[in-house]
């Protein structure tokens, strides 16, 4: 078995191991993007570059989520049991005929005039049309006490600061059908916006809404009114609009309140008038979330909306970062970021090609914009819809074409060594033996002060202000972004540092604005972390969970080498992804196992840490345990939500495989021909050609190549 050499890496605490004992060699490589060219390979082994491929994303999805959540909802936002649309049908489970007969005919009059009322409010008054359901629904009697309780409660409303609200409730009788108690929560809201309705037991009972008297104190009831109005109708196409504000404090206010109430279900936005500038003010936005989940059970009417819009496309760019090209494209298209999705972040410092979806822009708006979109450094082609988002790691993996340039041996080289033999002693080792399946150095930001694995664990803490501030930390040097940061943090003035922020760098000004809005306490940098897309929030955590895996790699091959020993987890599948945490997808090693030599080093996998992943059953335990412990982490259960970020976990194979790994000879950026030319020396160039899994890193397995850290 051969034995191993390290070398240190500033990315890990623990050194870096090789797999094969071969020289290697010395070159640059990303002179210039042009020298690293990656291309995504879709799910169904095709490169994303040729024209019309792409992944079936009606048909391929990652098998398992990273994270499910089911936020609760406000119970005034509560769906309907059953929706207006559909309540001729309520009354079936009545036994009478004759009662069968009178219901129906009631709920025919209500649905036409809640219709009716919404469609038609310019020929006839909204109030007069309610008030005719009310009847229908409740009765005469009861809705004139409902008239005059909403009276009294609209009189003894409080101003602000006055005290608490009006707790009186007035009940409304009891309703034994679901669908009949979703028409009265409907029709009352929709003539009382300041009322709200409860169900005790079968019993409706109407009593003053807090939540609309404390919006009253900020707009004026018809803004109130709206905005309730909006959100009862749970038109996801809609958007409902403040009037314009130009008192910067109260605009803050009122998103504060949309967001303290109802921003798991909406989202808000300050625009100021075109042309005019903040001077004359803006308007607050409203509009409801992209996806919306709930605690219950979907039912059949749930799934009768109208379908987004998803259009996919290959985009290509070069020298830029995949979240900066998805700002630039997000501006051009008049959407936000979070209507993007992508299978994986590709390298900035490259000429990248890979499959996006965005969400709401057809493919005729998407064509109309490609030069403007070109202009900006990005090409996109391939167009095509799709009917879903893509998820991330939803792909086969990445083709690479590098150049390494200005080859060498290395300095303790032997003097008589073939600079040629030792390139292809190289390439015919790992093309053997593969390489350590290490995260590469961009997973934690190569180079720089903080790196992400650092804000991951302040945030796996539940040290938001901490990891707001290591996310601000500056780098050397006085670019304007560096600036910025180091303003940030020493003076803590997130609307200065805004406004110094460079336009293109979105995840900072997306925590920016929101801590302007709400502080920089732990309350506010939880808002400021949720302001980011989950693929940005979790990107952290992941980073903080990698560093850790590759200290657990050299452990392990450092410690068993390259032998299947008892205990060791095995995949049980071709484990191409890294995003399944089910358990029985894995196999422990046991003694009879070894014994009937049925499984080797290609096959041991390492845990991802998280909360539904089964660790080794050897020297690995404790060290993972160590670890945790080390960091601070002994009691953590990989969930923090107040990010609501769910870690479940994953396995990762110890050691990975190039595919297609070619080489050829370059010399003055000319391809040499013939299998017979050789390098004058010094400042030749080589080409490199090769495919990777998913998830794996084409500067991990260069490194092994050359044996030298890249």
């Amino acid at each position: 078995m051969e034995a191993f050499r390290h070398t240190h890496s500033s990315v890990d605490a623990s050194p870096l191991c090789w797999v094969s004992d071969h020289t290697g060699f010395s070159g640059t490589i990303k002179d210039s993007a042009i020298d690293f060219v990656v291309t995504e390979i879709d799910v169904r082994g095709q490169l994303v570059s040729k024209a019309g491929v792409g992944c079936d994303l009606d048909t391929c999805s990652v098998e398992c989520e990273q994270e499910k959540s089911h936020p609760s909802r406000n119970k005034r936002l509560k769906k309907p049991e059953k929706s207006p649309e559909n309540l001729s049908g309520w009354p079936n489970h009545d036994r009478l005929e004759d009662a069968k007969v009178v219901h129906d005919e009631v709920d025919q009059i209500a649905v036409c005039s809640l219709s009716e009322s919404a469609a038609n409010s310019s020929s006839m008054p909204v109030s007069e049309a309610q008030g005719g359901t009310l009847d229908l629904l409740l009765g005469s009697s009861v809705a004139q006490a409902l008239e005059k309780f909403a009276s009294s409660a609209k009189e003894r409303r409080p101003a602000a600061g006055q005290g608490a609200v009006d707790e009186a409730t007035l009940s409304l009788g009891t309703f034994q059908e679901k669908s009949q108690r979703a028409a009265i929560h409907l029709a009352v809201r929709q003539k009382f916006p300041f009322l709200k309705t409860v169900t005790n037991n079968a019993e409706i009972q109407a009593r003053p809404d807090p939540q609309y008297s404390e919006l009253c104190h900020l707009v004026s009831e018809k803004e109130a009114d709206g905005l309730f109005s909006f959100l009862d109708s749970k038109d996801t196409s809609s958007k409902f609009t403040f009037q314009r504000d130009g008192n910067k404090e109260h605009r803050k206010a009122v998103h504060h309140f949309v967001s303290k109430y109802f921003g798991k279900l909406v989202e808000t936005k300050s625009f100021s008038e075109q042309g005019g500038g903040s001077r004359h003010g803006a308007v607050i936005t409203v509009r409801f979330r992209d996806k919306v989940t709930s605690s219950r059970k979907r039912n059949a009417n749930d799934c009768q909306a109208v379908p987004a819009t998803y259009t996919a496309f290959t985009l290509r760019k070069a020298n830029m970062e995949t979240l900066e090209a998805i700002a630039c494209l997000a501006s051009e298209l008049g959407v936000v970021p979070s209507d993007f999705s992508y299978a994986g972040i590709k390298d900035k410092k490259a000429v990248t090609s890979q499959t996006m979806v965005v969400k709401n822009v057809t493919i005729d708006r998407l064509q109309a914009k490609r030069l403007s979109i070109q202009s900006k450094g990005l090409k996109v082609y391939n167009l095509r819809a799709v009917t879903q988002h893509l998820q991330v790691g939803q792909l086969k993996g990445n083709h690479f074409s590098i150049i390494i340039r200005n080859i060498r041996k290395h300095q303790e080289d032997e003097p008589e060594a073939s600079l040629t033999d030792r390139v292809f002693e190289a390439i015919k080792k790992v093309k053997e033996k593969g390489f350590v399946n290490y995260y590469g150095p961009q997973r934690f930001g190569l180079g720089q002060n903080v790196q992400a694995d650092q804000i991951g664990l302040a945030l796996l803490e539940e040290k938001l202000v901490k990891a707001v501030h290591l996310f601000f930390t500056p780098e050397e040097g006085n670019d304007p972004v560096n600036k910025a940061k180091r303003h940030f943090i020493n003076t803590e003035d997130a609307k200065g540092t805004l406004a110094l922020m460079p336009e293109y760098k979105t995840r900072e000004r997306l925590v920016l604005r929101a801590l302007n809005r709400y502080g920089i306490n732990q309350e506010g940098c939880s808002r400021a972390w949720l302001s980011l897309p989950h693929s940005m929030r979790i990107l952290y955590i992941h980073s903080y969970c990698s560093k850790v895996w590759n200290e657990a790699a050299s452990f392990r091959l450092k410690t068993y080498d390259l032998k299947v020993v008892e205990g060791d987890l095995v995949a049980c599948n071709n484990l191409e992804r890294d995003l399944s945490s089910q358990n029985n997808q894995v196999h422990i090693v046991t003694a009879e196992d070894l014994e009937s030599n049925i499984y080797s080093i290609n096959q041991v996998v390492l845990p991802m840490p998280g909360n539904n992943i089964q660790y080794p059953c050897n020297k690995l335990t404790l060290w993972y345990q160590e670890a945790f412990a080390r960091d601070g982490l002994k009691a953590c259960k990989f969930r923090i939500p107040a990010l609501q970020l769910n870690v479940p976990g994953c396995y990762r194979r110890l050691l990975a495989q190039p595919q297609d790994l070619v080489y050829q000879w370059l010399e003055d950026c000319i391809l040499a021909t013939g299998e017979s030319k050789q390098p004058r020396g010094t400042g030749d160039s080589l080409s490199l050609s090769f495919s990777l899994s998913s998830s794996c890193y084409a500067t991990v397995c260069l490194r092994e190549i050359m044996k030298c850290n890249v």
